[in-house]
């Protein structure tokens, strides 16, 4: 049974929980403090607004050490506000955790009123057309040399990858459909094997 926490401080975390518990094998888990996340094996920051969370992960002393988790090698999930926290550069702004090789542009979509829904084929993740939600999304820019692009979109990047990290600007939480909570879930018993 792997332990995936879902950074519980801002976002839509119940709504990843609950895919969570759709993938065989997986223990989902709250993650409010470094206790919390000393004991799971991959972790999934959830969309929201990204300063708000940048600085409750400072008060709350888990900027550090998700990085030091990071750097030790366990996977993290990025959606949204996510993905802009997870990001080596954001443009016009200082980054937050900083570890992925992305460089990402806030709101690329527009404001909240020019959310939106599509359906895309993301072949490294699922072999049927998924719903992805598009909330005031960011895109990614450009990418490191590491970086797997997983989806491209009009605007610029929508997912990628890089080893044990993952990147969405879509919330796949808010569908009914779990191929990426379990893409996500299969990177995690993946790192368990290293």
């Amino acid at each position: 049974m792997v332990r995936i926490g879902v950074l519980s401080i801002q976002g839509s975390v119940a709504e990843h929980l609950a895919r969570l518990l759709e993938v065989d094998g997986v223990l989902p888990v709250r993650v409010r403090d470094e206790k919390d996340l000393s004991g799971i094996d991959g972790l999934i920051i959830p969309g929201g607004e990204s300063t708000a969370i940048g600085r409750l992960l400072n008060e709350f002393n888990l900027l550090q050490p998700i990085r030091a988790r990071i750097e030790g090698g366990m996977p993290v999930w990025g959606t949204c506000a996510g993905m802009i926290l997870l990001a080596r550069e954001v443009e016009d702004e200082e980054p937050w955790i900083g570890s992925m090789d992305i460089v990402v542009r806030r709101n690329a979509y527009g404001r909240q009123t020019d959310s939106f829904r599509s359906i895309e084929m993301v072949p490294s993740v699922s072999d049927i057309p998924l719903e992805l939600v598009f909330i005031r999304a960011p895109i990614i820019v450009g990418t490191g040399v590491g970086v797997e692009v997983l989806l491209r979109t009009g605007e610029g990047i929508a997912a990628a990858r890089q080893g044990s990290l993952l990147a969405t600007s879509f919330h796949p939480e808010l569908t009914s459909d779990n191929a990426f909570h379990a893409y996500f879930a299969s990177m995690v018993k993946e790192s368990m094997k290293d």
